[in-house]
């Protein structure tokens, strides 16, 4: 005679059908607490818990399936079978929305010390879906060996098929070069007898590489197909990895603001996983793109929160992490652009990839050359997309190829070394070609496919990372696109400090005399004449823009400490410790501001020589940096630097 539950565990366990396997643990559970029958209570509570972790996404359900778990487990025997495996499943769903494998880890320890076959395989299987994340890559593939030698005792095919699964998972994530006949060991397993689940699964790794391969036309129609068998087997993730495939789809394509309608739902679908912040980067990434600059920092702020390196490291980090990057490239975030750094070396051999291998987006080393980029490292970026053109060309990644090709000669470009400019040509020329025969719109290249290519300037869609203007003792140091120039301080560099540091705003010439030092700029001051009239050095403007910069390098520091960066610790300290000088210069007695005489004229031509004369000294140290400030520099009654700013026909803004 069978028991009750015995119906949904072959639902579960043999034809991998989730939706059937619940409504039958469900009406045995029931049944088996009318009866005070304890042993199929927990078996029952046990098959609630499906194959996966986090299988009920509902807040309320998922209460409602740890209660009778944590019921079951009361009423059980606790030396039993069914009670360690019924602590396994609890250990792990709590670890899985904390993004912790600590408890999981001690349940596999438990199973082994208990010389309990099932629960090894099923304490296995969860913690190895707790640990997705990259930092567990080589405890992770040691997870997946031990479960297959297990599955080798327990005499159940679920076993096997988990652990080819898992393995084939690894091996993709890893960006391993035998990562294909691993799957083709799983197809052939499941083509003996289909598994309704795994064969999701496996569907959606295949949308992976057809994307790889540049076929988007096939890919969307194997999405499509696979969010069908997702949704026959009762799989949550079925609408979700759709999403995430058509994402990248259309980031390939040049066509991501087409899904900002769709993002903006599925970015708070109660059935996305709790570890999961992918969707808010590419909403992020995509309104950004479509120039949506407000939506675009307001999903940025709320995926990043305080910080990023608080996201949970789950299967889905190093996708959502490239979105931010992706995103602070449009945005000219620099902040969000550095951390994301620090946070994505150590994994800058690794694919970027998410959940279980169902979508690619190419080498995390294309994620830190963008970040670089944005940061105005040009040499770094330039090694890291030659490294990631390298990467996904041995992931038969296309699409990825390109794009790298693409930044890479973005990158080059911008540089400016010998020889960059050819190589730059030759490198978009091959993106462009390839580009144009997969079917993908590049950033900055038109819909007829002609490149945005002006010497010393980035495509329309490609911020440069505005220059950095740091004082170092006597000397200056100022860099613009990866390179440095030093030259000797004099007054003009100190007015050229302070527009660099405001870009865009409009500062009066006789305002800004007043932020070089008092001793040095005495005999600048001597030739105005006194009048009657008095105006304030700094004025309310820009000490709110002073104080402003002021509170936001505070947080900097506190966020360079944080990540042991101390280089941009002190770069920042020395920024703050400057513009402190700067408001004490423009203070009199009691704190109020102080004056000085309202000769505009006079202050115009005596600024502007001084802005001059420090531009002529930046020129004989390079001058590429010099004529690309000079550009950019307006002087007059009224003084500014403005960087990328573009004018409808695409040329700077001065």
């Amino acid at each position: 005679m069978t028991s009750p539950p015995d119906g949904a565990e072959r639902a579960l366990l043999v034809e991998g059908s989730l939706l059937a396997s619940r409504a039958g643990f469900e009406a045995a559970y029931a049944a088996a607490e009318a009866g005070a029958r304890y042993e199929e209570m927990a078996r029952a509570a046990l098959g609630l818990g499906g194959l996966w972790v986090h299988e009920h996404r509902g807040a309320a359900e998922a209460a409602g399936v740890e209660m009778r778990q944590r019921h079951a487990l009361e009423l059980a025997d606790q030396g039993s079978s069914l009670a360690l495996r019924l602590r396994a499943r609890l250990a792990a769903e709590t670890d899985y929305t904390g993004g912790g494998h600590v408890a999981i880890l001690a349940a596999v320890e438990e199973a082994f010390q208990a010389h309990d076959v099932l629960a090894q395989a099923e304490a296995l299987s969860l913690a190895h879906h707790c640990m997705l994340g990259p930092d567990h890559a080589v405890k992770r593939m040691a997870l997946a060996g031990d479960l297959l030698r297990t599955a080798s005792r327990t005499g159940r095919r679920i076993d096997v098929l988990m652990g080819l699964l898992w393995r084939t998972v690894d091996l993709f994530l890893c960006g391993d070069r035998h990562a294909g006949r691993s799957l083709n060991e799983l197809r052939t397993a499941l083509a003996q007898e289909a598994h309704l689940a795994l064969n999701f699964v496996a569907s959606a790794i295949e949308v992976m590489l057809a994307i790889r391969r540049g076929g988007f036309a096939e890919a969307e129609e194997l999405a499509r197909a696979s969010a069908e068998c997702g949704a026959e087997a009762g799989d949550a993730d079925a609408a979700g990895w759709q999403g995430a495939q058509l994402v990248a789809i259309r980031w390939y394509q040049g066509r991501i603001p087409e899904l900002i309608p769709q993002l903006l739902e599925l970015v708070d679908s109660p059935t996305l996983s709790a570890a999961d912040n992918s969707y808010l980067a590419a909403l992020a990434a995509a309104t950004a793109t479509a120039g949506d600059r407000r939506q675009a920092a307001c999903a940025l702020a709320r995926l990043r929160g305080p910080h990023l390196r608080a996201l949970v490291r789950s299967g889905s980090w190093l996708v959502a992490i490239n979105g931010a990057v992706e995103a602070a490239h449009l945005l000219r975030d620099g902040r969000t652009s550095a951390e994301a750094y620090v946070l994505l070396q150590p994994f800058a051999e690794l694919p970027m990839m998410g959940s279980l291998a169902i979508t690619c987006f190419g080498s995390t080393q294309h994620a830190l050359g963008v970040a670089s980029l944005t940061l105005g490292k040009v040499d770094r970026a330039v090694a890291h997309f030659r490294a990631a053109v390298q990467h996904n060309q041995a992931l038969g990644h296309w699409p990825a190829v390109v794009l790298s090709r693409h930044r890479l000669g973005t990158a080059l470009a911008r540089r400016r070394r010998p020889g960059d400019t050819a190589r730059a040509d030759g490198e978009l020329d091959a993106a462009a070609s390839d580009a144009a025969r997969l079917g993908m719109q590049l950033p900055g290249v038109d819909s007829n496919g002609s490149l945005s290519r002006s010497a010393g300037t980035a495509p329309k869609h490609e911020p440069v990372a505005p220059p950095i203007c740091q004082r170092h003792g006597a000397q200056w140091q100022v860099t613009v696109q990866g390179r440095t120039a030093t030259v000797a301080d004099c007054v003009g560099m100190r007015y050229l400090a302070t527009l660099i540091a405001h870009p865009g705003l409009d500062i009066p010439s006789i305002e800004l005399a007043g932020s070089g030092d008092p001793a040095q700029v005495a005999g600048e001051r001597a030739t105005l004449h006194q009048a009657e009239s008095r105006q304030f050095l700094l004025d309310g403007i820009a000490i709110r823009e002073y104080r402003r910069r002021l509170a936001q390098l505070e947080a900097d520091i506190d966020d360079y400490e944080s990540m042991r960066d101390l280089q941009r610790a002190a770069q920042a300290q020395r920024e703050r410790d400057w513009l402190v000088s700067e408001l004490k210069a423009a203070a009199g007695l009691s704190g109020r501001i102080r004056q000085f005489s309202n000769d505009t004229e006079r202050a115009r031509v005596a600024v502007g020589k001084a802005l001059h004369r420090a531009l002529d000294r930046l020129s004989a140290s390079d001058s590429f940096i010099a004529a690309e400030i000079r550009a950019r520099l307006k002087t007059g009654l009224r003084c500014s630097f403005r960087w990328n700013e573009m004018e409808p026909d695409g040329t700077p803004s001065v």
